[in-house]
């Protein structure tokens, strides 16, 4: 029918160019059930019309509709995922269950309440899952745990990962000849023993209702079930006569801050929220003609009942209640960030993975100790093996591996900047200095004197005297000055930032500053040593030298700020110190300048200070497999990373080598995963970022002048990682 103006209306021209949804099916009954469904549609006059072709897989389904053999399949989350990752198929149409969750369900880990088991003590617990490769029961807690870095995972080997983190499992399905045979250890199989660890009904702690049996018979620690599961086989709600005397207030959810919660916590406390099944197509296809085509279709067919064809989700879920239009038809947004990541965890595939990973080195000592890491790392059948990449400098690494010449990198401070924000690379595993979790960095402060007469805050720092752990060092110049530029409380004129400190503080004492064409203002409070000495040297014959000399310089009231590390003062104070001049202090006596304009206690300073110094970091292209990368390294510390390992090798000592700091920092304890910080601003933070940003001063860009040259030549000697970012000024560096 033609409209008002002589055209066929947006509707037909839009069925004109869809005539035919090839529907994509993967398996024979489900093949039956949509020819069926096709006959009623074209009975209906249904448009536009459904013919349905063979698939076999989902994988198969995607990969035909990508190639435009097929046109539509519904399919589950982890497909999705995989669908519109690779093919960047769409989903246009959802399912809806019940009232209460609609278009999702919740994945949750069960334990007994009396267990004190949490997320983070999972590891050596006996666990029991729905069945391998399963949503909720293996795809979302191992994909979680693995993403949280919880779990790692060398080689891209999940099922090998799982059992070396679990202590013995039970997942149905996983009888398979290359699996280890603890991810079977629990299970049961029938009342005569047979079919022990079959993904059927004939293995009684398989599904849902079956990972449950084996928490509440006492096999496992832990079942990984959906959020209905506990309710469902309790509280007399199932004539199971293994369920008959449990009750729901025996049971908990873990949570993924670490607390536990009750039963009917789900939506709160869970895992993931698991997204519907959906209906995808290519980006071309309209999904409003599929979605009113089904809509008009459940009028005429039987859409979400497989019983007739002796089978349960055909084509749909049973438990589907109605379809719902997806609007924002991107993957990402239907699957939701906690599925996404969890997906991510698990999406290392060993077939992807490099034989060797290139480690970019270079000193000729890195190069040494890379070329005996190799060799260690092979003898103990470590994968993927290191192959080691030999280059001038820290930034030609970052090059190489932006071109994919090369894969890892070790980098720290401001070459994880440079790493990130020029070069696009991605943080991998990083360094802990302790067995304490937040010891991958500390805090640089600005220490006052507690003071209710002069209670001065950051904003009033100008005119007064301060003191300084060293010139060109992290917390007591590079940071605060940064800070301060950025805020424009210091304004360099010429870019001559030692001039421009020098005229904002009234006299400081900056040890290393002493040299021709500086301000003598940066060394007057200075004191030397006993003698009147080396005032102003760079080592401890200046007193106020290094975090305690800065401390000591505000204590003895030659300044009135000391930028020093978070631990300073607590290191000089409550008897912590021998020294004489500390013997008497007490920490509650000095406070914190917070960035905010607000004073607040040392005990306050994870709230209150001017950045995190963040622990070096393996960076990689972000093509690279995070995942695979640290799962290597954390299986090298079992073996390498104790100084008395017995191995030879020795992942965190250069002292051999007569280096100090090779490929790793000496004073790492252990490797850590990323976690949620996946990218160069989320390692560094933005304080630290805003620091950084502070000694770039881009305004000299255009027109750098030789006082600002040699000023950041010298204010980075100690920190070369910061000549890489003036580097791009004019003249010599």
């Amino acid at each position: 029918a033609l409209s008002d103006h002589g055209v066929l209306p947006w509707c037909f021209v839009s069925a004109l160019s869809l005539q035919h949804v090839r529907w994509c099916t993967i398996s024979e009954q489900e093949l039956d059930k949509c020819n069926d469904m096709s006959t009623a549609f074209t009975d209906a006059n249904i448009l536009p019309q459904v013919s349905c072709v063979r698939g076999g897989s989902a994988i198969n389904c995607a990969n035909m509709l990508k190639n435009n053999l097929a046109d539509a399949v519904t399919l589950d989350g982890g497909a999705i995922y995989q669908a519109g990752k690779e093919h960047n198929l769409k989903p246009v149409v959802g399912e809806v269950y019940d009232q209460e969750i609609g278009i999702s369900y919740y994945a949750v880990a069960v334990v007994r309440k009396n267990s004190f088991i949490s997320i983070n003590s999972l590891k050596g617990v006996r666990s029991c899952h729905t069945g391998i490769n399963r949503t909720v029961g293996w795809n979302v807690p191992i994909g979680y745990l693995i993403d949280s870095g919880r779990m790692s995972m060398m080689g891209c080997d999940v099922p090998k990962a799982v059992s070396e983190y679990f202590s013995a499992s039970c997942v149905p399905g996983a009888n398979i000849v290359s699996y280890p045979k603890s991810l079977c250890q629990l299970c049961q199989g029938d009342a005569s023993g047979q079919n022990k660890c079959e993904s059927n009904s004939k293995e009684k702690y398989y599904d849902y209702s079956g990972a449950f049996r084996c928490l509440a018979e006492g096999a496992g620690d832990v079942a990984f079930v959906k959020h209905s599961t506990v309710s469902e086989n309790t509280d007399g709600q199932t004539p199971s006569s293994w369920a008959q005397e449990l009750r729901s207030r025996d049971f908990q959810l873990l949570c993924r801050d670490g607390s536990t919660a009750e039963i009917t916590d789900w939506r709160k406390c869970h895992l993931a929220r698991v997204p519907a099944h959906a209906v995808v197509v290519r980006p071309d296809t309209d999904g409003s003609l599929i979605f009113q085509m089904l809509k008009q279709g459940q009028q005429r067919f039987q859409m979400f009942d497989s019983a007739a064809y002796n089978a349960k989700n055909l084509l749909f879920k049973d438990t589907t209640t109605d379809l719902v239009p997806i609007t924002d038809q991107s993957y990402q947004a239907w699957l939701g960030d906690e599925y996404m990541h969890a997906m991510q965890g698990l999406s290392c595939d060993p077939s992807r993975l490099p034989e060797s990973l290139r480690w970019c080195v270079v000193l000729s000592e890195e190069t040494w100790k890379c070329g005996e890491m190799a060799v260690a790392f092979k003898k103990k059948n470590l994968k993927p093996e290191i192959q080691c990449i030999s280059a001038k400098t820290t930034q030609q690494c970052m090059e190489m591996i932006q071109r994919k010449e090369s894969d890892v990198v070790s980098v720290d401070g401001a070459d994880i900047y440079i790493a990130g924000k020029m070069y696009g690379l991605v943080p991998a595993a990083g360094e802990s200095y302790s067995g304490d979790d937040n010891s991958n960095m500390y805090y640089a402060v600005a220490l006052v004197k507690r003071n209710t007469s002069n209670a001065f805050t950051i904003n009033d720092l100008k005119g007064k005297k301060s003191c300084h752990t060293g010139y060109g060092r992290m917390a007591g110049w590079n940071i605060p000055i940064g800070i301060l530029i950025k805020r424009g409380f210091i304004r360099p004129t010429d870019c001559n930032i030692p001039q421009a400190v020098s005229d904002f503080f009234s006299a400081s004492c900056v040890p290393a500053a002493k040299m021709a064409n500086y301000p003598t203002k940066l060394c007057e409070l200075c004191v030397g040593d006993n003698s009147g000495n080396h005032k102003c040297d760079a080592s401890t014959q200046e007193r106020y030298y290094s975090y305690s000399g800065a401390f000591r310089c505000l204590v003895e009231d030659s300044g009135e700020v000391a930028f020093v590390k978070h631990s300073t003062v607590f290191d000089n104070t409550d008897g912590n110190s021998a020294d004489f001049w500390a013997l008497h202090l007490q920490s509650s006596d000095f406070q914190l300048l917070c960035p905010n304009g607000a004073r607040a206690e040392v005990t306050q300073f994870a709230h209150c200070h001017l950045a995190q110094v963040p622990a070096r970091v393996i960076m990689v292209h972000p093509d690279t497999n995070i995942f695979a990368v640290y799962g290597l390294l954390d299986k090298a510390q079992d073996f390498f990373g104790n100084d008395s390992n017995g191995n030879g090798f020795k992942m965190f000592d250069s002292s051999d080598l007569l280096g100090t700091d090779l490929i790793f920092k000496d004073s790492t304890v252990k490797i850590v995963p990323v976690r949620e910080k996946t990218t160069y601003a989320e390692w560094l933070g933005s304080e630290y970022i805003e620091s950084i940003e502070g000694m770039h001063l881009p305004q000299c860009s255009g027109a750098g002048k030789p006082p600002f040259l040699v000023s950041v030549r010298l204010i980075f000697s100690s920190t070369s990682s910061l000549v890489l970012i003036v580097g791009q000024f004019p003249g010599s560096m």
